[in-house]
């Protein structure tokens, strides 16, 4: 494979979203009550996680899973809210650590079942799942702490869960990390390009949480308006892609009218 087609190595990609992803929370979570501005922090910390869980679904949904790209990743953020509650409701300062530590267990089992039980016969599954499980806790943890504005398991309950707002995460959250191989998938696939769109989603779950905001209108200004400006970087760096990898790439103008189709 050329460098474009696996760019970045593995555990590259696990040190971003295991360091970065704790990092992200944990400054957000010291600073916070300082001043809830730096709850952006947080989000940070789940793009970091998107990036790695994105390229965890490209190469486990690499050996032919076709419909299971989508699944996959929404597995991830369901063990990612098990294991999010688990660690918050027990942990207080450590929660975080171990939510994340929950979650690996979590899906590492199920790579197991999935492959020794169902017969699923991917090699990389069990490290696979493990992975999207930690992940998909870290994305939650990071989109969490910007709506509640706190890592405090009341809170979360009231401020995420109870409103239905653990929804926008699941799902924004989810395609940032199962969107960019599905969108992308086929030969010509690079991770590059299947990256840098998982950051443009992220960029928009980032803003979503700050709309969702209740730490108060600096947090949701900043957290917002970081997140757009994400999602503009991450959409031209896409494009930019899209137009290097494409053979023609042409502007088709705007839908012709009834009249002109007759």
């Amino acid at each position: 494979m050329s460098d474009t087609k696996n760019k970045y190595p593995p555990n590259t990609l696990l040190t971003l979203g295991v360091v970065g992803g704790l990092a992200g929370i944990y400054l957000a979570y010291f600073l916070a009550p300082i001043n809830h501005v730096f709850v952006f922090f947080g989000a940070l910390g789940a793009i970091c996680a998107s990036v790695w869980g994105a390229d965890v679904v490209r190469r486990v949904a690499s050996y032919g899973l076709g419909t299971g790209v989508p699944s996959i990743g929404m597995l991830a953020l369901g063990m990612g809210v098990i294991a999010t509650l688990f660690g918050l409701s027990i942990g207080g300062v450590a929660g975080p650590i171990i939510a994340f530590i929950t979650a690996c267990i979590i899906g590492a089992i199920i790579g197991i079942l999935s492959n020794k039980i169902i017969g699923m016969g991917i090699p990389i599954m069990e490290r696979s799942t493990t992975e999207i499980a930690g992940a998909g806790t870290l994305l939650i943890l990071g989109f969490s702490i910007v709506i509640a504005g706190s890592l405090d398991y009341i809170l979360v309950v009231k401020d995420v869960i109870a409103t239905g707002f653990i929804m926008m995460i699941y799902i924004a959250g989810g395609m940032a990390m199962l969107h960019p191989f599905n969108s992308n998938l086929g030969p010509d696939e690079m991770q590059d390009r299947s990256l840098s769109l998982a950051v443009e989603k992220a960029g928009i779950a980032m803003v979503l949480s700050g709309f969702a905001s209740v730490a108060g209108l600096g947090a949701i200004a900043v957290t917002m308006l970081i997140g757009i400006f994400i999602w503009y970087k991450g959409f031209n760096k896409y494009y930019g892609f899209v137009k290097r990898d494409a053979y023609k790439v042409l502007d088709t103008g705007m839908l012709p009218t009834e009249e002109e189709m007759q």
